[in-house]
């Protein structure tokens, strides 16, 4: 993954690049230059620049609008704190609209990054997508007031309730995430005779959330065969979904542990 291998990267512009280019594989506008700063005007809402909601500076402006908020990013002259910083950078981010599509999602990519920069948070896991979301309408709306009414204040309220509000599902999550573990590891150490090798592929699928027979037989170090018993365990205990339909090569999901992120 981009995070793993660029993560010692300070925040820049080529880290949010190369953030775009990973983020866009396989998906809606990966053939819309992933990677790489647009060359050509976009646009938010309607069918063309004429009728759109907000038509963002022109692509020539691009680079140096990018590079300005760079600099803002790293100016230590400016005596604000974080969070309301990268508030502001999120606006201006959003406001510039580098990239052909994929903006929504590396503007919101970006908090979290910038905050690891500054070594507030270890690791980038604070996602406001649900949380914009939900307020998506009031999101364009607060956007828009900047633009034309200079609201800013109101804009650094709406971000500050957003990463607030974030950080306590977050914590909650987590928290049900350590009692999950502890409960069935408790439970599956009492497994006979494969509490040792389903204790190993428990805590082998919180780093990989899918997994075949091959896979579990070397997270467990036993045989496929001795694989396959286990995984028909661990999908009797409704931990482990099977995603293929198919009765060769199956494909199982790490179901029970995602649906503490689905429910928070």
């Amino acid at each position: 993954m981009w995070v793993s291998s660029n993560f010692q990267l300070p925040f820049s512009n080529r880290l949010l690049r190369d953030a775009h280019a990973t983020l866009m594989k396989g998906v809606r506008g990966e053939q819309k230059t992933p990677g790489e700063f647009r060359r050509s005007q976009n646009w938010i809402g309607g069918s063309n620049p004429g009728n759109a909601r907000f038509v963002p500076p022109i692509a020539d402006d691009v680079p140096e609008l990018m590079s300005d908020l760079e600099r803002f990013a790293h100016n230590a002259d400016l005596h604000l704190p974080p969070l309301l910083k990268v508030a502001l950078m999120h606006y201006q981010f959003e406001t510039i609209h580098p990239f052909l599509d994929g903006n929504g999602r590396i503007g919101r990519l970006m908090v979290p990054l910038y905050l690891v920069s500054k070594g507030i948070l270890k690791q980038p896991v604070l996602y406001l997508s649900d949380y914009l979301e939900r307020n998506r309408e009031e999101y364009y709306e607060r956007l828009t007031r900047v633009r034309e009414k200079d609201a800013i204040t109101d804009w650094l309220i709406f971000s500050l309730d957003g990463l607030a509000e974030t950080a306590a599902r977050g914590v909650d999550t987590f928290n049900k995430i350590l009692r999950f573990k502890a409960d069935w590891e408790k439970e599956i150490a009492a497994w006979k005779p494969q509490g040792r090798t389903g204790l190993a592929l428990f805590n082998h699928l919180f780093g990989q959330v899918w997994i075949n027979a091959r896979m579990a037989a070397a997270a467990a170090g036993v045989s496929q065969p001795t694989a396959y018993k286990l995984i028909d365990r661990f999908v009797e205990q409704g931990l482990l979904v099977e995603m293929t339909g198919a009765k060769r090569d199956r494909i199982f999901l790490f179901d029970a542990y995602l649906k503490l992120y689905r429910r928070s």
